[in-house]
């Protein structure tokens, strides 16, 4: 299984994302495809994301059972710990200020 939500980004990446997968709700794609075509729409996501971000997430043989990827700027950010992913939050207002490390 494999899911995919994207913020503010251009119609034409929306228009790709649904060749692959069904939109379920604005923004929100799911599909079942193999690890290379998971792989080929990422890059996809890469080149068409302009301003906008994304998250993609599929099922995987780790300890949680699922591993996901973020694209574009956020407040969520994944977060590695003793080997299980997970997300944390920045601070409001940290993103795009002149010394925030984000």
């Amino acid at each position: 299984m494999l899911v995919i939500v994207v913020e503010n980004v251009p119609q034409r990446l929306r228009g790709r994302l649904g060749l692959w997968l069904v939109e379920v709700r604005a923004g929100v794609y799911v599909g079942k495809v193999s690890r290379r075509v998971r792989e080929m729409i990422w890059v996809n996501l890469e080149k068409g994301i302009e301003d906008g971000n994304a998250v993609m997430v599929w099922s995987s043989n780790t300890e949680s059972g699922f591993d996901f990827l973020t694209l574009g700027t956020n407040r969520r950010i994944p977060v590695e710990m003793d080997g299980i992913k997970l997300v944390s939050f920045l601070p409001e207002g940290t993103l795009g200020e002149p010394d925030s490390p984000f």
